[in-house]
C-alpha cells in the first residue's frame, strides 16, 4: 500500500497547498496536467505561450530528489498544447511531475498509477461536467485538490462550442482557432481563481466528449445531409465533417489524453479510421473504470416528442425507440464494452464503474431523443447482457441534465402486454453542473411552464399551487419557490414533479430505496437539483463499501459573476447528499468492521 493510501487528506491538503497554488508565470497560462494514467504509463500535458522546447520531468517526491523520467516536446503554435507519453513506471505509486518552457516558466502536477490487479488498496474518485466559459471561476470544484482523489472524470460539454462567450463572442465556434481558444478559456484563471487548473494538477483527469464540444445534440454517426450545421466540408457522416473534426481535435488537443483510432471493426464506415476515445483502466481489484464515447457513432435521434401528456405520441416514441435496431455506441464500442465488463467480473474486480456523457436512467419522454431513453433498443441489450451475465456491482456516471439524480436501472422488452419492466442491479448518478445556467430545477420548471395539464393550466402552475398548498403559502409564484424555500424542500418538491412524469410509464422513483441493494443513506437525498458541484466515489480497501458523497455551491449566471466576481470565486462547496453502498457479494470484513451496516445487511437479507 502506497503512502499516499495512508494518509490522503493530509497529503491532499499539502497538494492543495504547494501544487495548485495560482500559476505565477503567464507563459503556462493554463498549468499542467496528467491523464490517460494506467499501471505503467501516464500522458503529461503542457501549453505555453513561447515557441520553442518544453521539458517534463517525472520524480517519486516533491523536491525532485529522485527523479526517473526526463523528456521533452516543442511548441510550435503556442494554442496547440503539448503531450508526453510517459511508460516504464511503477503501479500503485504516486509521482510528482513538472513542465519548463523555453523561457523557464515552471508548473507542477501530482498524480497516482493504478494498482494491479489483485490487490485492494482502496480508491478514491471524482466526476462532474458541464462548464460555460462565461461562468468561471468555477467556485464548484475548488475543493477538489484537497480531496486527495486518485483521479478525476470529467463527464462532458467541457467547453459550450455553440454558446457565446467572452473568449469567441460568436454563437457557435468553426474552426480549429474558435474551440482551441474556447478550451483555452475555460483552464485560465478568472477573479484570482484557476480552479480547473488547481484540479488537473492535483490528480490524473479522464475526458470525453458530449455534444457541446462540438454542437449541441449531434449524432456522429448520422449522414451530415440530415443536419445543416455540418454541411461544410465532405459529404458523408457527420463524424467526417469540417465542424466534427474541428471539435474533436481541439478537445484531444486540450486533454491530457493519447489519441488512438479505431481499425478492423468490421467493415464499419463510421467507426474505421476514426478517433478512439472509449477507454478501459484496472484500478486493482477495487475498481474497473470504463469511459464510453456516446456521440461519434450514435444514428440520427428521433424526433422529441412534441406533447408529452399525449399517450398516443408517447407511445408511439417508446416503441420506436425500443424495436428500431439503432445505435449509441457503434458496434465496436459497444463489443469492447461487453468485452472489458466481463473480464471484470470474472477477474474478480469488485465494482464496475461505467462513464458516459447522457444519463442512462429513463427520466421520461420530454427531451428522451437525445439521452438513451432515445435508443432504447441498446440500452435494453446493454442492461440485459449486464443481468443475464451477473455482473455485479455496476455503477453508470453521467452529467449533461445539470442535476444530481440517483436510481437503479431496469430494461424495457415487448411483452404479451405490452411493454415489461425488467430490473437490473446496476444503478446510476448523473452529476449537477460545475458551473451551467440554469441547474436542473430551474431548468424543468422553465420547461413545465409549456406543458398543459388541463385548459388555462400548464404544469408549472399546478406544480406552484401543490408546493404552495403543502408550504401555507397560497399563490406561491417561481420566484418565491426559488428565493424563499430550502434547498431540501426544492429537492424534495422537484423529485416529486420528477416521479410524477415517469412512474406512469413504469420506471422506478428517484432513489435506491426499492433497488434491493444494500444502501444507507448518510445524509441529504437522492436528488440534488438546484446546485452547482460535483461527486466523489470512494472504495474502503477492506471493505469495498462505496461511499458515494456530492459536494456542491448555490448556482449563479453570468450576471453575478460580473457585478460580483470575486464573490462569486469566494463560494465554498459543502456535502449535498451522501450514501454508501455495500458491495455483492459483501466481504467479511464488512461485519468485522463495519457492524452497523453489516446489521442493516442482515435485516434486508431477511426481509
Amino acid at each position: 500500500m502506497r503512502a499516499f493510501k495512508l494518509n490522503r487528506l493530509a497529503l491532499g491538503v499539502l497538494g492543495a497547498l504547494s501544487i495548485s497554488a495560482p500559476i505565477a508565470h503567464a507563459a503556462l497560462p493554463n498549468g499542467v496536467a496528467a491523464g490517460d494514467v494506467a499501471q505503467n504509463s501516464v500522458v503529461l500535458w503542457a501549453r505555453s505561450d513561447n515557441a520553442g522546447a518544453v521539458n517534463f520531468e517525472v520524480a517519486t517526491d516533491a523536491l525532485f530528489s529522485n527523479i526517473v523520467y526526463t523528456g521533452g516536446s516543442t511548441v510550435a503554435d503556442p494554442l496547440a498544447p503539448v503531450k508526453l507519453s510517459v511508460s516504464g513506471l511503477s503501479a500503485n505509486t504516486s509521482y510528482y511531475y513538472r513542465a519548463t518552457d523555453s523561457v523557464l516558466a515552471s508548473a507542477v502536477g501530482q498524480f497516482n498509477t493504478a494498482a494491479a490487479l489483485g490487490s485492494h488498496s482502496g480508491l478514491r474518485f471524482g466526476v462532474t461536467g458541464d462548464w460555460r466559459g462565461e461562468l468561471a471561476s468555477y467556485p464548484a470544484v475548488k475543493n477538489v485538490p484537497g480531496r486527495g482523489l486518485d483521479f478525476f472524470v470529467a463527464l462532458g460539454d467541457t467547453i459550450y462550442g455553440d454558446v457565446a462567450t467572452p473568449a469567441v463572442p460568436t454563437a457557435q465556434a468553426t474552426t480549429l482557432e474558435d474551440f482551441q481558444l474556447r478550451h483555452n478559456e475555460v483552464y485560465s484563471a478568472h477573479a484570482g481563481l484557476n480552479s480547473l487548473v488547481d484540479v488537473r494538477q492535483s490528480t490524473a483527469i479522464f475526458a470525453i466528449i458530449d455534444d457541446h464540444e462540438v454542437t449541441n445534440d449531434f449524432a456522429g454517426g448520422a449522414p451530415t445531409s440530415s443536419d445543416p450545421r455540418f454541411s461544410a466540408g465532405p459529404a458523408g457522416l457527420i463524424n467526417d465533417s469540417t465542424l466534427f473534426n474541428n471539435g474533436v481535435q481541439a478537445f484531444e488537443q486540450y486533454n491530457p489524453i493519447a489519441h488512438e483510432t479505431y481499425a478492423d471493426t468490421g467493415s464499419n464506415p463510421r467507426m474505421d479510421g476514426e478517433t478512439k476515445l472509449y477507454r478501459s483502466r484496472q484500478f486493482g481489484s477495487d475498481a474497473k473504470l470504463l469511459m464510453l464515447d456516446a456521440r461519434s457513432f450514435r444514428d440520427t435521434e428521433l424526433a422529441d416528442v412534441a406533447n408529452p401528456t399525449d399517450p398516443t405520441q408517447i407511445g408511439n416514441f417508446l416503441g420506436t425507440s425500443l424495436l428500431a435496431p439503432r445505435t449509441m455506441l457503434g458496434n465496436r464500442q459497444m463489443a469492447d464494452l461487453k468485452t472489458d465488463l466481463m473480464s471484470a467480473q470474472q477477474s474478480g474486480t469488485t465494482w464496475k464503474f461505467i462513464a458516459l456523457p447522457e444519463p442512462i436512467q429513463n427520466l421520461g419522454v420530454l427531451g428522451a431523443a437525445d439521452r438513451y431513453e432515445g435508443y432504447a433498443f441498446e440500452r435494453t441489450e446493454l442492461l440485459k447482457f449486464i443481468a443475464d451475465n451477473n455482473i455485479t456491482n455496476t455503477v453508470f456516471m453521467s452529467a449533461d441534465i445539470h442535476g444530481n439524480l440517483v436510481n437503479n436501472l431496469s430494461y424495457q422488452t415487448l411483452g404479451a402486454g405490452g411493454i415489461v419492466q425488467n430490473p437490473t442491479s446496476a444503478w446510476e448518478i448523473t452529476t449537477g453542473s460545475v458551473a451551467y445556467d440554469k441547474p436542473f430545477g430551474p431548468t424543468v420548471l422553465d420547461l413545465a411552464a409549456g406543458v398543459p395539464v388541463a385548459p388555462g393550466l400548464n404544469l408549472q402552475q399546478a406544480f406552484l399551487a401543490q408546493v404552495g398548498a403543502q408550504v401555507g403559502i397560497p399563490g406561491l409564484t417561481l420566484q418565491q419557490f426559488l428565493t424563499l424555500l430550502p434547498r431540501a424542500v426544492q429537492d424534495a418538491a422537484l423529485t416529486n414533479l420528477v416521479n410524477q412524469q415517469i412512474t406512469p410509464l413504469g420506471y422506478s422513483p428517484v432513489g435506491l430505496q426499492d433497488s434491493g441493494l444494500n444502501v444507507q443513506l448518510l445524509q441529504g437525498g437522492y436528488a440534488n437539483l438546484f446546485s452547482y458541484g460535483w461527486t466523489e466515489f470512494d472504495i474502503d480497501a477492506a471493505t469495498q463499501l462505496l461511499t458515494v458523497t456530492t459536494y456542491g455551491i448555490n448556482p449563479y449566471n453570468a450576471a453575478d459573476v460580473l457585478a460580483d466576481p470575486t464573490g462569486i470565486a469566494g463560494r465554498t462547496p459543502t456535502v449535498i447528499s451522501k450514501f454508501q453502498v455495500a458491495p455483492v457479494p459483501l466481504p467479511a470484513a464488512v461485519w468485522l468492521l463495519a457492524p452497523a451496516l453489516g446489521a442493516l445487511v442482515g435485516r434486508r437479507r431477511k426481509a
